[in-house]
């Protein structure tokens, strides 16, 4: 989607909502069933965070340039989103989630995130084309609407190697009951739309391919899901400028061939488990990314959370851990240097508490301890050499939704 269809989609949104243009109904409400009805609802962050560090800037996902150092920043965490339900019919749908955040060229652009058709001939079965949200991971589909999730930000440990939030494809998902249990499925095919920021460069991942599906089995208040996708990059990352700054014409393209990415795939496994009854919310998430291409390095992560309901607010700790496997060593200095950017090894303590001030309002305060290896840079931005891979990040957000 370009930047001009963008704005167009939010700004028929806010006239739709302002203008009454067309009848809303209201989240919740229902028309009779051979009228279509049309929805529109919003959700947002706003939030603030800073490190204790000058030697590094944290970031919530690769796809922010930039991120906080030791003074407070609202970048990292802000947004807005909007998001349109056409309902044509029972069986047939049309749903647009735009949002604007902080993103890969340092504004805040709105684009599409959402934009497709969804059909559902029965009960069991369910179908979508057009722009659909990444599910790589669980729970990855919702990173942007922070209200639905009980941390600040999804633990970056296990969710940054994600910079894909959209694909342009189609999903088929079945349903299987199994007595009081519930058996669900997913298959999802498609290309990827979007940007990675390097430096001052963008990585171009446009027309990546993606394929992927999930199993998930409910049980009472257990929701258990394994996973597997995996992507085909379109595109070698930006690197010819550094590799022509630094080395021979004789050995630059020797050079960028060893660093190659296009055509290179990588695969993604997960295994996730959430339990949610009563006061206690816990969630256990485990992952394996192998990399196809040597800049960079497959790597292992996950994380364990656990929230207790006290009232309206609800106090949680996690802790996640991340390292990545190195590729070697190489005679190249410059070459290693390109591939020591893509290492990981650090482990991060998360505290929190999240206060539900009104049924659509939440506050949340969070300190993350993170303790890295000196040479675990991934995926922090602007690292110096006086960086040692260790900081702390504190947070404050409110997270709406209307």
């Amino acid at each position: 989607m370009t930047r001009i269809r963008a704005r167009l989609f939010l700004s028929v949104l806010v006239s739709i909502c302002l203008a009454g243009g067309l009848p809303l109904a209201l989240p919740g409400t229902a028309w009779a069933d051979d009228e279509p009805t049309f929805s529109v609802q919003g959700f947002g962050t706003l939030g603030a965070a800073r490190t204790t560090t000058e030697e590094a800037r944290f970031v919530r996902d690769l796809t922010q340039p930039t991120g906080a150092r030791n003074r407070w920043d609202g970048r990292v965490d802000s947004l807005l989103g909007l998001q349109a339900n056409w309902r044509l019919s029972p069986e047939l749908e049309v749903v647009a989630q735009g949002v604007s955040r902080f993103r890969y060229d340092q504004t805040y652009t709105p684009e599409f995130s959402w934009a497709f058709l969804k059909y559902d001939p029965n009960p069991r079965l369910s179908m979508r084309v057009g722009r659909l949200g990444t599910e790589f991971f669980m729970m990855a589909d919702s990173r942007m609407v922070g209200y639905s999730y009980l941390p600040v930000r999804p633990p970056g440990d296990f969710f940054w190697y994600l910079p894909f939030l959209g694909i342009d494809g189609a999903d088929l998902a079945m349903i299987f009951p199994l007595g009081d249990d519930v058996l669900r499925g997913k298959l999802y095919y498609g290309v990827s739309d979007a940007s990675i920021p390097l430096a001052d460069k963008q990585w171009k991942i446009d027309g990546s391919r993606m394929a992927g599906g999930y199993l998930d089995y409910q049980s009472g208040a257990w929701l258990f899901r394994v996973s597997y996708a995996n992507i085909r990059f379109s595109n070698d990352m930006p690197i010819d400028d550094v590799l022509g700054s630094y080395l021979p014409v004789s050995a630059q393209a020797p050079a960028h061939d060893f660093l190659a990415a296009a055509n290179t795939r990588s695969h993604y496994y997960s295994l996730g488990a959430v339990y949610d009854r009563g006061p206690w919310q816990i969630q256990l998430m485990l992952n394996s990314i192998t990399q196809g291409a040597r800049i960079f390095e497959s790597s292992k992560g996950g994380y364990v959370l656990a929230g207790y309901r006290i009232g309206p607010v609800t106090p949680y700790v996690g802790y996640s851990r991340v390292f990545s496997d190195s590729r070697g060593a190489t005679l190249n200095p410059v070459v290693a240097r390109i591939m020591a950017d893509a290492h990981v090894d650090q482990c991060t303590t998360i505290l929190g508490a999240r206060w539900d001030l009104a049924r659509n309002i939440a506050i949340k305060a969070q300190w993350d301890g993170i303790h890295g290896k000196a040479n675990s840079i991934f995926p922090f931005r602007l690292e110096t050499d006086a960086f040692k891979g260790r900081l702390d990040v504190f947070s404050l957000t409110m997270d709406f939704v209307f």
